[in-house]
């Protein structure tokens, strides 16, 4: 059997776009290679290597549950099958930024991608906000997201995790950050920042995307994956 690996991740770079809230990437070079073969007196090799400054939540991360619900397990207690497994994309790139995406919206997704969304199960939401906005001053602000309602359909399903091509899984208007408290509600994790996702519309796939083991971390940057049959 032919797998393609399709990555779902953006670049890590400082002056990366992040959300208002988190700490900005910053890049600093930690040893260069000569200096390296100076401090190892070495006439052959250096090594080189650089810090990260990088929020949890910085680039294409996940949510542990804690981060919006104290009582919740931190990245590092949530179970590894929240990050992996079983996955479907559903399109719900024609609902404008002005509404919120309903219940009615993913029941018609789900139809139309004639798969089905079986408990466990990780679903990735195609906004198709990436393709239009990325780079773009509307990146951070213009788009659609779940309503507390559509957010509740996900989670009554059984679904594990939630990805979006997008800053957030809420609607950038909603104070209430309505997808986050559903997630608190059914102890589930959130993934934001994918890309690629029109590449994997309507289909089902085997998807990854680990957190790093943050001791009591509240989220972890990833390296999101999509694995398909060809």
């Amino acid at each position: 059997m032919a797998l393609r690996l399709i990555d779902l991740s953006q670049e890590i770079f400082q002056g990366m776009s992040v959300f208002p809230m988190h700490q900005p990437t910053f890049i600093m070079t930690n040893m260069t290679h000569e200096e390296n073969m100076v401090a190892t007196g070495s006439k052959k090799l250096g090594f080189s290597a650089r810090n990260l400054l990088i929020s949890e939540h910085g680039g294409t991360h996940c949510d542990a549950v804690w981060e919006y619900k104290p009582s919740g397990a931190t990245i590092d207690k949530m179970p590894l099958n929240y990050f992996w497994g079983s996955a479907i994309c559903i399109d719900v790139s024609h609902i404008p930024p002005t509404r919120r995406i309903e219940p009615k919206d993913l029941e018609a997704a789900v139809a139309k991608s004639k798969q089905e969304l079986q408990r466990g199960d990780i679903i990735l939401l195609y906004t198709g906000h990436y393709e239009r906005s990325f780079g773009t001053d509307r990146w951070q602000t213009t788009y659609t997201g779940l309503s507390y309602d559509g957010a509740k359909w996900l989670a009554e399903k059984g679904v594990v995790n939630i990805g979006v091509d997008a800053p957030a899984i809420d609607h950038p208007e909603d104070l209430d950050f309505s997808g986050h408290l559903i997630c608190g509600e059914y102890d589930i994790t959130n993934t934001e920042n994918l890309c690629n996702l029109d590449q994997l519309v309507n289909q089902r796939f085997l998807y990854f995307g680990l957190p790093l083991k943050i001791r009591d971390g509240s989220g972890s940057p990833i390296r999101a994956v999509a694995l398909l049959e060809e």
